[in-house]
């Protein structure tokens, strides 16, 4: 398929909204760089919550989730074979959980949006294989962002590795456009052919987001209407980052501190 008519639907932006989407960007890295030394045993996933909360809105900024669509909290917490959505609340974490904290800010108008796995205590070595895979399957996929390309080469790049390495990935949910609005087109899916889909274009911000499973990629919504598990209760993981493309490539605006791609 061409992709036409999504791509006239796709907000190409301006160059200076690249700075505003850096800034949104760089908060939503530093929630989560500052989450990292939260994530423990005996700690409640609602405590986390309501630290990145009240430290997104010490920054002047909003956190997008709460009251989106009518989700409850500010954060998404995942835990072990949830794949996203997980709603935070008394759960405590326990030794050898795995858990996805997914953040998204809104500074100034811009939506910053990330997510990054975490380990409470020490995770069982397949928990780890799954968590690095995840992540490298994020890297295929800002690879392949570059303009000139097509969004089926980001799906495809990161479901010939993530199935090269045994593991599924969901497809049921995927990355998507972003800016002054949370959720825009295109959908970025993560599996796919190469040619597939719209061309990328410069000014184009997306999200690339992989939920990758231990066993099948099949996944159902729980009563709540939000949280999505594994169908075979084999555990999940997901990286996500926020880019753009460039006249020569793509800039990721969420960066970790040290992180290099």
């Amino acid at each position: 398929m061409d992709g036409g008519s999504e791509q006239r639907q796709i907000t190409i932006h301006k160059p200076e909204d690249f700075a505003p989407m850096r800034a949104a960007g760089a908060l939503a890295a530093e929630v989560l760089d500052m989450v990292g030394a939260l994530v423990r045993p005996g700690i409640s996933t609602g405590e986390i919550d309501r630290i990145c909360h009240d430290y997104i809105v010490a920054r002047g900024a909003i956190p997008a989730p709460l009251n989106y669509r009518g989700f409850p909290k500010s954060t998404c917490i995942s835990i072990n074979h949830v794949v996203c959505h997980g709603i935070p609340g008394d759960r405590v974490l326990m030794d050898g959980d795995i858990l996805n904290i997914d953040i998204t800010v809104i500074l100034d108008g811009w939506h910053g949006d990330s997510s990054r796995m975490y380990v409470a205590g020490t995770a069982p070595t397949k928990a780890r294989r799954l968590i690095d895979v995840t992540y490298n399957s994020l890297l295929e996929g800002i690879r392949a962002a570059r303009p000139g390309a097509h969004f089926g080469d980001i799906g495809h790049a990161i479901q010939t590795y993530v199935e090269g390495q045994r593991f599924s990935v969901v497809r049921d949910f995927c990355g998507h456009g972003i800016g002054r609005h949370f959720h825009e087109p295109p959908n970025v899916l993560h599996f796919g052919r190469k040619g597939d889909g719209p061309e990328l274009r410069p000014g184009m911000f997306f999200t690339i987001e992989p939920m990758v499973n231990a066993g099948r990629p099949e996944v159902k919504v729980l009563d709540d209407g939000w949280t999505a598990v594994t169908r075979d209760r084999s555990l999940s993981a997901q990286f996500e980052h926020m880019i753009g493309i460039t006249e020569t490539g793509c800039e990721v605006f969420t960066l970790a501190a040290g992180e290099t791609i």
